[in-house]
């Protein structure tokens, strides 16, 4: 990772407090940052900052766009101090809650917001810096078309628009980015907006010693501007655009009839058999990007690149899938070709095979290691920290998809032998808190880096949990309320920090924030 001991904590972006139902990239963003380096943390890992829809459970994962940044996250008052907006039209809705995201209300009040900043952007010329974004972002016009056309067809995915347009016949594309031209350039000033609120954001971090780490995910979602894009990327109907087969993983720990996450597969290799130019040119472009706005990136379900679970599209479970070869080494050596060495976090999660454990650490990228994990077998389990046999590695309490600590130990669902081994494990003594129990037995290990759910620093149960794998309802909603972030809690990490040796050794030194 950067060779040295140290930690960081996980929250994503909407989780953030703040007045606006979502948290943004505004204040709390800032402060965050600043409670971050008070409790001596190096890191801040988020999730996916796509735009989301409620069509897929607003989930992160399932995003309209792999290289876009969500409009929901763009800070109105940052808007304000521009001069694109009056105070008077941030009315907030008094029904916006602080502990959960409304994301209908949110996207509505969102778009209204946008509308009126748009409207004063158009009458006050365009900027020379949004001239340069439009110019050098490679992604933009694809994506602003696509969003373009889709609020054209009443928000139904692509492969139930017009067949011309759908499989973006040469003259089709011409006509619609005529006839939608001032929508286009709406969606590209609210993706200007957000990115360059996102690179204030960045560089306020690195004032603070704050690393940020990413998250890609694999796969993309059927609907979305890079399969509609890219259609030749992706293993569709030519005929109808649909997928033929789907990405998902068999039964394991979070689902008896395993994960069918409906995205539609890579076509990794060509009629000829060789790797698909086009794909890689995506995945090249899409690292690019990535490397530009985090430090690290966090490759969600990693295992892929090794071989992936092919689902029949017509099936309503992941149950008869079967395992499919995927690029392998020959993926990442074309990346490092012609991107440089890539800054990345293995998720190594789920089925895990001698083949992608040797694909992972012939690439040197480091594997995560799941705490909840390590107490429902014997002492063998992998993610039992004695049995870590690398520093190269990421420990986390749980993950977004975990329960929180708390919420895993007090579950009727998780055995009590494996409670048990638990509180022998950590030394845990009546009355202490399991997850600072958790905590410190992260802390402690020989891993560089330790990554802790913000619900477990603050000790918070299963209603704060941020996602339940196998559900689409009622996920990704948490909100963290501005008073748990104070300076008791922040010292009471830092103190952990000191004792087990995670504190940055040359503590850097802070930038001014223009209020």
């Amino acid at each position: 990772m950067h060779n040295q001991r140290s930690s960081g904590v996980l929250l994503h972006l909407t989780s953030l407090p703040g007045p606006f139902g979502i948290g943004t990239l505004g204040k709390s963003a800032y402060e965050f940052i600043d409670y971050l380096k008070a409790a001596g943390q190096v890191h801040w890992q988020i999730l996916p900052s796509g735009p989301v829809s409620s069509s897929s459970g607003n989930s992160p994962y399932m995003s309209l766009s792999a290289f876009a940044g969500n409009p929901l996250l763009i800070d109105p008052a940052q808007l304000v101090g521009a001069g694109l907006l009056r105070r008077e039209q941030v009315e907030i809705p008094s029904e916006f809650s602080e502990y959960l995201v409304d994301f209908d209300a949110v996207r509505a009040f969102n778009e209204k917001i946008l509308e009126h900043a748009f409207l004063e952007f158009r009458l006050t010329g365009d900027s020379a810096a949004f001239a340069e974004f439009r110019r050098t972002t490679a992604w933009l016009e694809d994506y602003a078309l696509f969003m373009a056309l889709r609020e054209e067809f009443q928000l139904r995915p692509w492969f139930l628009w017009s067949p011309d347009i759908a499989f973006r016949k040469p003259e089709a594309i011409a006509r619609w980015r005529e006839t939608l031209a001032e929508r286009i350039f709406f969606h590209q000033f609210v993706q200007f907006c957000f990115f360059s609120q996102w690179q204030i954001l960045w560089d306020y971090a690195h004032c603070h010693g704050i690393r940020i780490i990413g998250d890609i995910p694999i796969y993309v979602a059927l609907d979305s501007a890079d399969v509609w894009a890219h259609q030749d990327c992706f293993l569709l109907d030519r005929e109808t655009g649909r997928p033929t087969h789907v990405a998902g993983v068999p039964p394991d720990y979070f689902s008896e009839t395993g994960q069918r996450w409906g995205n539609p597969l890579f076509k990794w290799w060509d009629d000829k058999g060789k790797m698909n130019q086009a794909l890689l040119a995506w995945w090249g472009q899409r690292f690019r990007h990535i490397c530009r706005t985090v430090d690290v990136v966090r490759i969600d379900h990693f295992r892929g690149f090794e071989a992936y679970w092919q689902i029949p599209a017509s099936e309503e479970t992941a149950v008869n899938g079967e395992w499919v070869t995927g690029p392998g080494l020959a993926f990442f050596s074309e990346m490092k070709r012609h991107l440089g060495a890539l800054p990345i976090i293995a998720e190594d999660l789920g089925v895990i095979t001698p083949e992608v454990e040797l694909l992972r650490d012939t690439l040197g990228f480091p594997g995560m290691k799941v705490l909840q994990f390590a107490f429902d077998s014997d002492e063998h389990n992998a993610y039992l920290p004695h049995n870590y046999t690398t520093v190269n590695c990421v420990v986390y309490t749980g993950t977004h998809d975990n329960d929180t600590t708390l919420g895993w130990y007090f579950s009727d669902t998780v055995m009590q032998a494996s409670k048990a081994k638990a509180l022998r494990y950590t030394h845990s003594q009546a009355g202490s808190p399991i997850h600072w129990d958790f905590i410190r037995l992260a802390y402690g290990s020989v891993a560089e880096l330790v990554i802790v759910p913000l619900q477990d620093v603050l000790g918070f149960g299963s209603d704060c949990r941020m996602n339940m794998p196998g559900t689409s309802e009622g996920n990704w909603r948490w909100r963290c309320a501005a008073r748990f972030l104070n300076d008791e809690t922040a010292r009471a990490l830092r103190d952990e920090v000191v004792f087990y040796n995670r504190l940055p050794a040359h503590p850097v030194e802070s930038c001014q924030r223009e209020q």
